[in-house]
């Protein structure tokens, strides 16, 4: 095996999800010069649930976050599809309910991105984080890549400038990169898809098995719930998470630009809550759920056209910055999360710097854009689109509509694209189980009931 330099130091643009988990893993593996550089004056998530599917949570648990994940989200049991009627589609049982070795976690943004916060500075120490610095370019030669910042500051006071060398560079900057439009600076803002999402949680009672996702309508208007909060749970509460989708322009409309985003800016609920009154299920009702939340927020359904290259000498793209998805499938973080595995691991084995992005590149940029084409043809979501061309007013019993086969195929279809079917994520998991127990071990934690 060739000599690898695990002093190497290497920078991080950004410091949501995709960038904490790849500091961590890197860490994991032996890295040790790691710094982390996020735009903004604080460090916090922006957005509301998340799902990590068991292939994301496996490396997750081998990075000995197992346990925080069990204290703060929820093992997901299941997932239902219905039609805009309420009509029953199809289910199928969810991470280790499923029989996966490992779970499934739906969980609140915000309480992910704080454990792994807390976890990250647990193991590289406070001063990795540098928050304030604003990435505009960079220069790189033969030996080293040098990332060039501004800090924020008043108006009327010019703005500091700061610059970082390091051996690697990796943006993880999310679907507005900048990392990205210097290294495509004709491509333009992100593909709007025609469709906005209303986002809200709200704290009530459990529905169904209180550990269930429910999916209902079809591609142009649809509403998904499920719960993300472990400490509501054990109130016997709910902290449901909820979605609702809906086609605020033609999908013929040659017109692309997506409307002026305020991530995480609180809207009226009059935009959308007419279009969902009638949508009263006998286990949930949407008006009332949509109802009793205090701040909605509005986000465009957006991704990119996937490009051929992410890696660029010392630079490289990661997460949302390489490709961006609909929010399809439950798989924008699970992506990313694989991403930090791949890039460390390609570090790790590969002593010439561009080579091994070039090595990491390689191995996710296929499986990622066929992920993202599949999210466009509504990927899992296919399911609830089949019961609404095949029988848009209704319907008795699905199987009338649809054969089970098939509506059980789309699911499995994209389970294998990707990358988190159950024979591929439980051999890994055995594969890695000593892994796993070492890390547990090093950090004296004790697995969480439930």
């Amino acid at each position: 095996m060739p000599f690898i330099d695990l002093d190497i130091s290497i920078a991080i643009i950004g410091g949501g999800i995709d960038g904490l988990v790849l500091a961590l893993q890197l860490e994991a593996d032996g890295f040790k010069n790691i710094s982390i550089f996020e735009a903004s004056r604080e460090l916090k998530a922006v957005g509301l649930g998340i799902n990590l599917q068991p292939s994301a949570v496996l490396i997750l648990r081998n990075l000995g976050l197992l346990p925080a994940l069990e204290a703060t989200g929820i093992k997901v049991a299941e997932l239902r599809y219905y039609n805009r009627y309420g009509h029953y589609v199809i289910s199928e049982p969810r991470g280790e309910a499923a029989g996966y070795l490992v779970p499934q976690f739906s969980i609140h943004r915000g309480m992910l991105h704080e454990l792994l916060l807390k976890a990250l500075k647990e193991r590289l120490g406070d001063e990795c984080v540098h928050t304030d610095h604003v990435f505009t370019s960079y220069t790189q030669n033969d030996t080293s890549i040098t990332a060039h910042f501004t800090k924020r500051s008043d108006i009327s006071v010019p703005a500091d400038v700061h610059s970082k060398t390091t051996d690697v560079l990796i943006a993880a900057d999310g679907i507005n990169s900048t990392a990205r439009r210097l290294l495509y600076p004709n491509e333009g803002p992100p593909n709007f898809s025609g469709r906005l999402l209303w986002r809200g949680v709200s704290k009530r009672s459990p529905f169904l098995t209180g550990r269930s996702m429910a999916w209902a309508g079809h591609a142009d208007q649809k509403f998904i719930a499920y719960p993300v909060g472990r400490e509501a749970e054990l109130e016997g509460l709910s902290l449901v998470n909820w979605i609702a989708e809906l086609r605020v322009r033609d999908k013929d409309d040659p017109d692309l630009t997506p409307p002026q985003a305020d991530w995480g800016k609180v809207v009226p609920k009059e935009r959308f809550a007419s279009q969902f009154q009638s949508w009263t299920f006998g286990f949930l009702s949407i008006p009332e759920l949509i109802g009793e939340t205090k701040e909605v927020s509005e986000f465009p359904m957006c991704d990119r056209i996937p490009v051929d290259k992410w890696s660029f000498g010392r630079l490289t793209l990661l997460g949302d910055a390489a490709h961006p998805l609909y929010p399809i499938g439950s798989n924008g973080a699970t992506q990313a999360i694989l991403d930090a595995v791949t890039v460390s691991s390609a570090l790790q084995n590969e002593p010439d710097v561009p080579t091994a992005l070039t090595t990491y590149e390689k191995a996710r940029l296929t499986p990622t854009a066929k992920i993202c084409f599949a999210n466009r043809a509504n990927g899992p979501d296919h399911v609830l689109q089949l019961a609404h061309e095949r029988a848009p007013d209704g319907f008795e019993n699905i199987d009338y509509v649809i054969g089970s086969m098939e509506l059980a195929e789309v699911g499995r279809a994209y389970k294998l694209l990707a990358g988190f079917d159950m024979e591929s994520v439980n051999k890994r998991a055995k594969e890695t189980e000593e892994l796993w127990s070492s890390r547990r071990k090093e950090n004296g934690v004790k697995d969480q009931k439930g």
